[in-house]
């Protein structure tokens, strides 16, 4: 890849996002940049990697939000609309363990019929690691500070703090997962 889809991606998330969401915009280019950092570890998919962390919330996008659930949302507009890769989609609709939101919205075999989970672990850990070590500002966090954050923004009782709580422990996994892949990494 030649970098093309990474400004493509980043075109079509500024303009979904910058203006009506800038708060979620700064967390994804946040997650980007996490997403960047893990070049070396990835190697080829670095580049998807970067596309899917910059995209995986523009389902929330006031335009674009249907369902209420922005993975779907999201991958449905990168599919419909873009005609976008793949991978690509797979990625940002099931990014942080979507099929648990999903299920507890409803739409789980929904979800997993559009939009199938990848078979590459390294991926789906690494967008999950992005994610969930990215603040909504945009900032570097740990994991267990932004399962925090979201628990305190959401309320312990919402569907969201019902799904974060029982993804928690493979959220942590899947961090726990890159953070040894990073340390292996030579320096």
């Amino acid at each position: 890849m030649d970098g093309s889809i990474v400004k493509w991606a980043c075109v079509v998330a500024e303009a979904e996002l910058s203006a009506p969401l800038p708060r979620r915009w700064a967390h994804s280019q946040g997650v980007a940049q996490r997403a960047a950092d893990l070049a070396g570890v990835l190697g080829d998919d670095a580049e998807l990697l970067t596309s899917a962390a910059v995209l995986h919330d523009v389902g929330y996008a006031p335009r674009l939000a249907v369902t209420g659930i922005h993975p779907l949302d999201g991958a449905r507009f990168l599919h419909d609309v873009h005609a976008a890769d793949e991978r690509l989609v797979r990625l940002v609709a099931n990014h942080s363990l979507a099929l648990l939101e999903a299920e507890e919205r409803g739409l789980r075999d929904v979800l997993e019929v559009e939009f199938p989970l990848l078979d590459d672990q390294r991926l789906v850990d690494a967008l999950v690691y992005c994610d969930m070590t990215t603040t909504p500002d945009g900032e570097g966090t740990s994991v267990e500070a932004r399962l925090a954050e979201i628990n305190v923004r959401y309320g312990s009782d919402s569907l969201v703090g019902r799904f974060i709580r029982r993804a928690s422990p493979e959220i942590r996994a899947a961090v726990e997962r890159v953070e040894a892949a990073l340390a292996a990494q030579p320096r």
